[in-house]
């Protein structure tokens, strides 16, 4: 049984302002006028930012109105955070007789619809007799629309909760990987050791900066392995769809420590008439080109492209664990040399210019690789979770909001777990 959902249009359910952008010579980042909101760029995780105030005010939309984008990409939805000015690459939307909250999940389901009036064009726009006449079907029913706008809205807040600690994590982690690869742990205390400014007899110069006197820096391209990747011919369709996984960056520039899936696979026969190679679990792949210094490790055997380059460590004393943890920090505050006109790329040649520390006298890497590694953990928790919660979201929205199950039921199966 669904709800009793009805057809109506946009125009009619609220009050639309369409955006008028202010002249450009009026534009200040000094926060003179007011924010300036021109498009989706001005708009982060469904809320307005601010980048740029005008002190010509043309339209204005007011605190938690709803923002939708009318040049591309059209019909993106976000909440205004503050009274602001509104350019031409938006405008603003009030309720009239229907829940605001409830209107607002109803076009945030209904975005990729706006995606017909893109199709086949470079540059795209809506009018505002288009906004107008947007079809929806919703239930007339108001309270029936604030129980789904409760019901999503704490989706919400369990997905921004998520966020928040997942945005914790990660500066807790920049701030671990510059101490522990600037100051190291003590093994004899287990703890940092002290800052350079508090005991400069316990550092040394190097190409690093200043390190502890007990490491060594070695070039990388001396303590490891370099490999190639390869792409079978895409003309041969016995090279593809095979069995064996196939790495490109797509595959891993998602910020998780391990490449575990490729989404394309090649056969025994491309692999050997190709120029790729297998990386095996431990072993690291960086991006080289394009999106350069991705970095990842891998979790089961894989070949890859050769827009990528595997690595693995030829020194006994510098182990897998430690390089990848430490060429993370390195991207962060040294970067790679990129070379290239149409995409930058790093070459064989570049890895002459990375510089990675070495303790040959103690189990400090593993100590430095433990800590890291938990604070990994916890970010692989909270981001599985956040991806569920994200799931468990849009089929509450495909439910609610199409009708397909009472809101009541929904309920009952919400407070049954």
């Amino acid at each position: 049984m669904s709800e009793t959902l009805v057809k109506d249009i946009l125009g009619n359910v609220s009050f639309i302002n369409m955006g008028q952008s202010p002249d450009s010579i009026y534009y200040n980042e000094e926060g003179f006028g007011l924010p300036l909101i021109q498009g989706n760029a001005d708009i982060k995780e469904r809320k307005s930012i601010k980048r740029f105030w005008t002190s010509q005010i043309t339209k204005v939309c007011d605190e938690g109105d709803i923002l939708m984008t009318v040049r591309a990409p059209v019909g993106y939805i976000g909440f205004a955070s503050f009274p602001s000015c509104i350019g031409r690459g938006v405008c603003s939307i009030k309720a009239n007789g229907v829940d605001l909250k409830y209107l607002y999940y109803l076009l945030t389901y209904y975005e990729d619809k706006w995606k017909t009036f893109e199709a086949g064009t470079t540059f795209s726009a809506v009018t505002s007799k288009e906004v107008f006449n947007f079809p929806l079907l919703l239930t007339k029913s108001k309270t029936k629309q604030q129980h789904i706008a409760k019901i999503l809205s704490t989706a919400d807040a369990v997905i921004e909760k998520t966020q928040a600690a997942i945005a914790k994590y990660k500066v807790i982690k920049q701030g671990m990987l510059q101490d522990l690869f600037t100051r190291g742990i003590d093994v004899t205390t287990n703890k940092l050791r002290p800052r350079f400014e508090d005991a400069p007899e316990l550092y040394k110069e190097s190409n690093l900066g200043m390190i502890p006197v007990e490491w060594e820096d070695e070039m990388l391209s001396s303590v490891v392995e370099i490999i190639s990747g390869g792409t079978p011919s895409t003309n041969v369709k016995e090279y593809w769809n095979g069995e064996i996984p196939w790495l490109s960056v797509d595959d891993f520039n998602n910020g998780n420590r391990y490449a575990t899936n490729a989404n394309k696979k090649i056969t025994e026969e491309g692999f050997k008439k190709s120029a790729t190679n297998f990386l095996l679990p431990g072993m690291l792949i960086i991006s080289a080109r394009g999106t350069v210094g991705v970095i990842s490790q891998m979790k089961i055997p894989m070949t890859f492209n050769q827009s990528c380059y595997g690595l693995n460590s030829t020194n006994k004393y510098l182990d897998n664990d430690f390089l990848y943890y430490f060429l993370i920090y390195y991207k962060e505050h040294f970067g790679f040399n990129a070379y290239g006109s149409v995409f930058d790329a790093i070459t064989k040649d570049s890895f002459d210019k990375v510089f990675v520390p070495i303790n040959k006298n103690s189990n400090e890497d593993k100590l430095i690789v433990d800590r890291l590694s938990i604070i990994d953990n916890k970010l692989q928790t909270e981001q599985a979770y956040l991806l569920k919660q994200q799931q468990i979201k849009k089929g509450l929205m495909e439910d609610l909001l199409t009708g397909k199950k009472l809101v009541k039921n929904i309920e009952t199966e919400i407070a049954n777990g």
